[in-house]
C-alpha cells in the first residue's frame, strides 16, 4: 500500500485475532457533516433483528478514498472472475439512512 504522505510503502500488521475476519451479510450507512458511520452486521432469515458486529467511524474524505478503492477493486474482480450479480431486489443486506 502506498503511503499517504508520499513516503513509498506503508507495512499492514494484522493481528491474529483479527486476521481470523468477521462476517457481515449487512450494511447499515448513516452520516453527518463530519463522519460515516457503517455498521456491519449479521441479518438471520426469520429473525427481525440484525447484530451489529462492527461499527466503523470514517471522515468524508477517507470514506470517498474507501469507494473509490472498493470500486477499483470490484472492476478487477469482475475482469477476472465475472460479472457480480445484484442479488435480490430490496432485501435488506444495506441500508443508508
Amino acid at each position: 500500500m502506498e503511503n499517504p504522505a508520499g513516503g513509498g510503502q506503508i507495512k499492514i500488521v494484522v493481528g491474529d485475532q483479527l486476521a481470523l475476519g468477521t462476517y457481515a451479510n449487512f450494511a447499515s450507512i448513516v452520516h453527518n457533516y463530519a463522519e460515516f458511520i457503517i455498521d456491519f452486521g449479521r441479518i438471520v432469515p426469520g429473525r427481525d433483528e440484525v447484530q451489529v458486529v462492527s461499527r466503523v467511524v470514517m471522515t468524508p474524505v477517507h470514506l470517498k478514498q474507501l469507494l473509490r478503492a472498493l470500486s477499483e477493486n470490484v472492476a478487477i474482480y469482475e475482469r477476472n472472475f465475472g460479472e457480480i450479480a445484484d442479488g435480490p431486489k430490496g432485501g435488506p443486506a444495506a441500508r443508508t439512512m
